[in-house]
């Protein structure tokens, strides 16, 4: 990939560019824990967004997308947003940069990624992370620090992209780093490292590749109840709530919204408890408890479905140490941890009976806990 947009970058611009990249994204396990002030545990993976970058000492920005097959050419003031999808993201990290009292001066730019598109992995936030590394190091001598770069890019989803999304993405995508995750606090942003550098066990997510559409808004729903119980219980989240308080106003609410609460309050305590058996080097300890999390969305959360129930299961029969849901649910990916001689059974045997019931193959994607946003060359 590099070759190539090197190539691609020397066939359009007579600029001498410099290679940037920033990296996709798992999460290891904290589901719709961000909203409730509880912890998330990312960590950017060997998947990325590349781009060859260089000043043009002009004021107008030109980027090529390899991937879309598309040029675009536009200026850094407000009016001058492009509407290409894509380009909107590199533009509003351009405008969030500049909003902050940062400096962007015009640019050429080719850009490449080998991030499954649609998969949960966050190419979007990657893509945002990759530019707003490289022109900081371009254009203020790396003066912004990286978790303002991470909020340019949520910034950027927010008032140019019109996501509404949590910080959790471009965190991860920007602070990443080799061997680690990150255990990030939702509620006062603190951050700590924590190994995972498996020697017999392997990550692969499992895609669907399917996305049920559902009448209702499932999220804001979701995010209702846990609002609701909180406020029962006289706290601003359920973040500080503990099951034996949701145990005795269970009389007082719905069956509903018990179960939405006793999903993230369980949650809060899985996270911290991978962190434990991280530093412990306990992977098996890791999977019993992502299968506990696939089971309290299932179940209490009621945000899978049929085939990451089925893959879930399947991970089970097959011998992998863990398995669930990654994302909001209701399709997308499965994570699985796995020792690594149980690999190619588990992928040939996902292959062919997913594709036997529900009529095509799942995506198959190996993925390694990576450094993010870096420069390259």
């Amino acid at each position: 990939m590099k070759d190539r947009i090197l190539k691609e970058f020397k066939s359009r611009f007579v600029t001498e560019p410099q290679l940037y990249a920033s990296a996709g994204r798992i999460n290891l396990i904290g589901e719709h824990t961000d909203y409730n002030g509880g912890f998330v545990f990312p960590g950017a993976i060997d998947k990325v967004i590349m781009a060859a970058i260089a000043p043009n000492e002009t004021e107008k920005v030109k980027v090529y997308s390899i991937d879309m097959d598309e040029e675009v050419e536009f200026g850094l003031n407000e009016e001058d947003a492009p509407t290409s999808s894509w380009a909107r993201y590199i533009f509003g990290v351009c405008r969030e940069i500049l909003k902050r009292g940062g400096a962007v001066k015009g640019f050429d730019a080719v850009f490449a990624g080998n991030i499954p598109l649609g998969a949960g992995l966050s190419s979007s936030a990657a893509l945002e992370s990759c530019f707003a590394f490289a022109l900081n190091d371009l254009f203020n001598d790396n003066t912004i620090d990286k978790f303002e770069l991470a909020k340019i890019g949520q910034a950027t989803e927010h008032n140019y992209c019109g996501v509404n999304c949590g910080i959790m993405d471009q965190f991860a995508s920007v602070m990443g780093q080799k061997g680690k995750l990150i255990r990030l606090d939702c509620r006062t942003m603190e951050f700590e490292y924590f190994p995972f550098a498996p020697i017999d066990y392997e990550l692969i997510l499992v895609d669907s590749k399917v996305k049920h559409e559902l009448a209702d808004s499932p999220y804001n729903k979701r995010r209702a109840s846990c609002e609701r119980v909180a406020k029962r219980l006289g706290l601003e989240t359920l973040r500080d709530a503990t099951i034996p308080m949701l145990k005795a106003i269970r009389p007082d609410i719905t069956a509903e919204d018990y179960f939405r609460a006793k999903f993230v309050i369980e949650e809060k305590e899985r996270v911290l408890a991978v962190c434990d058996a991280l530093y412990n080097g306990d992977y098996e300890k890791v999977g019993e408890e992502m299968y506990a999390t696939h089971s309290g969305l299932s179940e209490d959360y009621e945000v899978s479905c049929e085939e990451l129930d089925f893959l879930t299961q399947l991970a089970r029969e097959c011998g992998v140490t863990g398995s669930r849901i990654m994302g909001g649910g209701f399709g997308g990916c499965t994570i699985n941890l796995i020792k690594t001689d149980k690999k190619d059974f588990f992928i040939e045997r996902v292959t062919q009976e997913f594709k036997e019931k529900y009529g095509h193959e799942p995506g198959i994607y190996p993925v390694v806990i990576s450094d993010g946003a870096r420069k390259i060359i």
